[in-house]
């Protein structure tokens, strides 16, 4: 049999779909050159051909593949066929009712990082500026303008505001504006392409119980997001113990903490309704209305513009006196949040009636260098009883060593620290 009509043979019998098994293929060698006679020319066993050894070896491979393609389509299959993983629908509850999804994705790109860096101090093992403190901010204008808090940006001499964007890049940045009596700052960065912002909505439509999203960098922990509802929408100021201010805050149980400071607070539309001001204890927060916010950048602009933009701007208070520099940010307790604490902590004590609670700390301040820590409650300044965070303020116009009594779970510290000059 000829090479030709055996391979021809071999194509149909795997096409023929009713062997299992291939019949004995018997083969002979034979040498052209020699030319070996042992084996018959037209023997009648078919099982029988003349085969070149350079022709057997593609015979060969014929078969074998013929017999893998046969078995892979006719054999029972021994381990069960997966199909590809598909995706989830796009119609499926985790779309329809992940609504506060949907609003981050919408708005965490403008929520910014801001660092306060010390020039004349540097990280022992990265050799980088040390961080005296951090807070949040994000932007309101495409061309850098950014809304934080005042108290962020409260520090020292030889420091500077460092930016850190959502997709990791970084930008000094300048101080613009400044109201302590509000709270409220703007910074700008340059940067040479536009910015993702977030709309301003309106905290005069804003109810109890509604759904809002506070996004920040607790911790220094970037784009950090928590979600509560409304508790109330107007705090008075009186009762957070913040004398010569008619704002209201609004309340809410959204988890907010350090670093949080200055980041929005959004509502289920994307719009910011508030900025994360301060936090008393778990489920407690307070928010800074963005009607507010309005007021306080329309003025912020004429101010701007009569002085022109570019100039440095003190920090001072808000009655022009200079302020000395402690390192920390205070929330008076008045009666009401004192009774919230005791209900959350029976660590504090029954007795307490007055006194500020520590919120930050910044980093190399004299109140770190000292001691403070975030979360002691202050009662008592070289003996003087502290009610609201004005008498601390009080006394630093004309003291600047200080004897703190502090409550510090169920201890009482005696802490004492220098204030600097701002």
């Amino acid at each position: 049999m000829s090479f030709r009509k055996l391979h021809s043979q071999l194509i149909r019998y795997y096409i023929d779909r009713t062997k299992l098994t291939l019949p004995l293929i018997k083969y002979r060698f034979y040498d052209k050159e020699e030319n070996n006679h042992d084996y018959e020319q037209g023997s009648s066993n078919e099982n029988y051909f003349q085969c070149s050894p350079k022709h057997f070896g593609v015979t060969l491979a014929t078969a074998v593949g013929a017999t893998l393609l046969w078995n892979k389509e006719n054999l029972p299959k021994v381990f069960p066929i997966v199909n590809a993983a598909v995706p989830t629908r796009s119609d499926g509850n985790r779309y329809k009712f992940n609504f506060i999804a949907d609003v981050v994705e919408k708005t965490a790109s403008a929520v910014v990082y801001i660092g306060i860096e010390d020039d004349l101090r540097s990280d022992f093992f990265t050799g980088k500026p040390v961080t005296l403190s951090n807070g949040s901010g994000f932007i309101i204008s495409e061309d850098g303008l950014i809304l934080t808090n005042a108290h962020v940006l409260e520090t020292r001499r030889r420091t500077r505001v460092i930016v850190r964007l959502h997709d990791g890049s970084s930008f000094p940045a300048t101080v613009e504006s400044m109201d302590m009596k509000s709270d409220l700052a703007t910074i700008r960065i340059k940067c040479n392409k536009k910015l993702p912002t977030i709309k301003l909505g309106s905290s005069n439509e804003l109810r109890p119980g509604e759904f809002v999203i506070a996004i920040g960098s607790p911790l220094t922990l970037a784009n950090t997001v928590t979600a509560g509802v409304v508790s109330t929408v107007h705090r008075t100021a009186p009762e957070l113990g913040l004398r010569g201010s008619s704002m209201d805050y609004i309340q809410t149980d959204a988890a907010i903490t350090f670093g949080n400071s200055g980041g929005p607070l959004v509502n289920l539309d994307g719009e910011a309704i508030g900025i994360n001001s301060m936090k008393v204890a778990a489920g407690i927060s307070f928010a800074i209305p963005i009607d507010y916010v309005k007021e306080f950048l329309k003025k912020a602009e004429a101010q701007n513009q009569k002085r022109g933009k570019g100039n440095k701007l003190d920090i001072n208070r808000p009655d022009g006196l200079p302020r000395k520099y402690l390192g920390i940010t205070m929330l008076t307790l008045t009666a009401e949040i004192i009774r919230e604490l005791q209900m959350r902590n029976h660590r504090i004590p029954h007795d307490l009636r007055a006194g500020v609670l520590v919120w930050t700390v910044a980093v190399g301040s004299p109140a770190h260098a000292s001691g403070l820590q975030p979360g002691d409650i202050v009662t008592h300044i070289n003996g003087q009883v502290i009610e609201s965070a004005a008498t601390v303020y009080k006394i630093l116009e004309s003291i600047s060593t200080l004897n703190i009594t502090v409550l510090r779970g169920q201890s009482r510290l005696q802490i004492n620290v220098k204030a600097e000059d701002n």
